[in-house]
This record gives C-alpha cells, structure tokens and sequence, in this order.
C-alpha cells in the first residue's frame, strides 16, 4: 500500500479555511475552520511520522476561543497595558491575542504554541494582519519564563493536567515581576483563589460546546498566593 504524504498545513489552511473577521473582534481576521474544513485530514497519521513523537494535538488553534477573544478585547480597548512591553502570548494557537498585542502597540511578542498545524496557522494569521511575531514552538512551561514584561494566557486551563502545568510557570513569571493576565469563560480548572476579576465581555466560545453563542467571559490578574 502506498503511504499516504503528509499535508502541507499551509497550503491546507490557505486552501480549505476561511480568512474571515474574528467574531467580536472584526478589527483582526484569522484562518478559521468551517464545517467544510476537512480538519481531520490533517490530524491523520503519515508514512513519515515518527511513533515515538508527540501524539498529533486537536485543532485548538483553528477557532477563536472565548479566553483568548475577551483577553484580546481587553487589551484593544485598554492598549497602554501593553503599548511598548514584551508579551508572551502562552499558548498561543491561532496568535488572536498576540496579534491583539502589537496592533495595541506592544513593542515585541514572542507566541509559544507547541502544535505543527497550530504554528503554520499562527503564521498566516500574523501575515494576514501584517504583524511581526516571534514564535517559540518549545514548551516555555517547562523552564524559566522568557524575557518579557507581561504574560497574556487566554484558554490555558481548559484541562486538569494543563492547568496543573501552568500554575507553576505562572509563579515563577510573578516572582521574576512578569505580570500575568488571564483570560477564561470559567472553565472547570481555573484556578479561581489565584485570580483577580479586572474585567468581563460577552463573547462567543466558537470553538467550543455553546454553538457559537455569546456567553460571559473574563480577564483576570493572576495572584500571588495569598
């Protein structure tokens, strides 16, 4: 049997999603999936993939989700929190939030996002809003925090291990005077005794269970521990 070649993801992107204005945020057009994307192709295995690699990731990175459309929001309106500061845009996927950033006037953004698909996608939205981004495909998580003056995490506790990841590395950007923003709809494993609410939108969560439906979400500062 022939193996099958592994897809190209910019190509696929470019040639099977939408370029479309973000709901909520028409200011910022992303790559976005549609009931037509096919998006299962790129998830399948190929011939050239390695077995001991890392398990292909949902496509996360194919929606705006709700964290990551009102930290965005948030900063637009409010552009001196980031206007000349270096941004980490943690777990970026589709780089809405990082774009956000440096169309409010950040001076750099590095955006960590660890999905093969999910960076060709943070590629072409960034040309696509004529934004430079630094990207970083490594697990940031897993050592000190880069050289930056504020964290923007939109979405980054959608599950009990991630979450359990992220708090650690939240620390330690605290305690190196990095200030750290979140942004959630109120997921299960937000780590609520750790947050200050500053602000809530309602937004859709197009990515998720609501059907697209405007639902509260929130920015909050992440704490030390009390």
């Amino acid at each position: 049997m022939r193996e099958r070649e592994r897809l190209d993801p910019v190509e696929f992107i470019r040639a099977n999603m939408r370029l479309t204005p973000v709901p909520s945020l028409p200011e910022i057009r992303l790559y976005l999936a549609h009931p037509g994307s096919g998006l299962r192709r790129l998830l399948e295995p190929d011939g050239d993939s390695d077995e001991s690699g890392p398990e292909p990731q949902p496509p996360y990175w194919a929606y705006a989700w709700a964290g990551g459309a009102v930290l965005a929001r948030y900063i637009l309106e409010r552009p001196s929190i980031v206007a000349g500061k270096r941004v980490l845009d943690l777990g970026a996927g589709s780089g809405l939030v990082g774009i956000a950033a440096l169309k409010a006037g950040a001076r750099a953004v590095i955006a960590a996002e660890i999905d093969r698909n999910g960076l060709a996608a943070l590629r072409l939205n960034a040309e696509a809003s004529e934004v430079a981004i630094q990207i970083c495909d490594e697990d940031v998580t897993a050592g000190p925090p880069p050289a930056v003056d504020l964290v923007l995490a939109g979405d980054v506790f959608y599950a009990q291990d991630v979450g359990q990841r992220m708090v650690p590395f939240l620390d330690r950007c605290l305690a190196d005077g990095i200030d750290v923003l979140v942004g959630d709809p109120g997921r299960a494993w937000l780590p609520r005794s750790r947050l200050s609410l500053l602000g809530e939108y309602q937004v859709p969560d197009v990515g998720g269970n609501g059907g697209g439906e405007p639902k509260p979400s929130a920015v909050f500062a992440f704490v030390a521990e009390g």
